[in-house]
């Protein structure tokens, strides 16, 4: 069996289901076909680099603020290091936060288009997506209503890794210190994440039984990672993966996740049917989650990135403790 299996979509059998709740129990990745969105990828992976390849004063006129967390950024930070990448972010293109929040690129003509069409096949792939996780998972219909994603909150980020500093010389004074991987070891905070990513490498995720391992680019697949809080929804029975990204020395790369969130004001906690033993975690909004999430990707508050662990009853998991 693969260490991270593959699951067609559009058939899951009995046999993918096990594959599944075995990768989701050790490291929290699987990869997916069957998604009939390839055409789609194509023109995403065709405006992601025609945006970072555009002059430095477009990306610019979208950079992100800490009031404004939505556009272009090139300096966050993962574990209070630097990231060694630039960003682009979006929200619904047509929901009520995105369409008041959202900034597009006027030079780029057809980038917005692209994206919101990206945005809302990805919305549809990541709740059957979701489906199929808490099938997995024993849960009840009624259970993976109540604890569903929202495309309200959800968000699309673009990718680009160089294979140096993002950020000009020039601009580099006061900032963190650059990490010595392109993208620090993490969990997502949200339900799942659909990734696309090229076919460079890089991407790694830390399994419980092999520590280390990479999640290969394989043609015509996204592929998916489990997330703070679905582990919580769980509790603990699937894991958030652990994942990182090594440094581009000889190329750059470029992904496109859609990450798959809550409602805004959804609560939280241990799946009540699931549970096999007392909750390991108190109740907290998503609100309050991700609020904690934005503010450490802008400045090092003297602490690692806040985790699901932060909620849990009696301290860090085990999986907390193990990093």
């Amino acid at each position: 069996m693969d260490l991270v299996p593959t699951i067609d979509i559009s058939s899951p059998g009995a046999t993918a289901l096990e594959a599944l709740d075995a990768a989701c129990r050790d490291h929290g990745f699987f990869l997916l076909t069957g998604h009939g969105q390839d055409a789609l990828i194509e023109e995403m992976w065709s405006e992601a680099r025609r945006f970072f390849a555009a002059p430095r004063a477009v990306k610019d006129s979208v950079r992100r603020t800490r009031d404004q967390a939505l556009g272009y950024y090139d300096r966050e930070l993962t574990k209070r290091l630097r990231d060694r990448k630039e960003v682009f972010d979006f929200m619904q293109p047509s929901g009520p936060i995105g369409s008041k929040r959202n900034r597009w690129p006027a030079a780029l003509e057809g980038f917005r288009g692209t994206n919101a069409a990206f945005f809302d096949a990805a919305t549809e792939l990541a709740a059957e997506t979701l489906r199929l996780v808490y099938d997995a998972l024993g849960a009840s219909p009624r259970a993976a209503d109540t604890y569903a994603g929202s495309p309200t909150t959800s968000t699309v980020r673009l990718n680009h890794y160089p294979t140096g500093d993002p950020v000009p010389a020039s601009e580099r004074t006061d900032l963190a210190a650059l990490a010595d991987v392109s993208l620090g070891h993490h969990t997502d905070p949200g339900l799942l994440t659909l990734l696309l990513q090229d076919d460079t490498g890089g991407l790694q995720t830390h399994s419980h039984e092999r520590g280390w391992i990479d999640v290969p680019p394989r043609a015509g697949t996204i592929v998916v990672n489990l997330a703070d809080s679905l582990q919580v929804l769980s509790n603990d029975r699937y894991r958030a993966a652990v994942h990182r990204v090594a440094p581009m020395d000889r190329r750059a790369r470029y992904s496109i996740p859609y990450f798959y969130n809550p409602a805004l004001d959804a609560v939280i906690e241990p799946i009540e049917e699931l549970l096999e033993e007392p909750p390991r975690y108190r109740p907290f909004s998503w609100r309050e989650f991700i609020q904690a999430r934005i503010d450490d990707n802008y400045t090092d508050l003297g602490a690692d990135d806040t985790q699901a662990c932060h909620f849990r009853i009696g301290g860090a998991s085990v999986r907390e403790a193990a990093r």
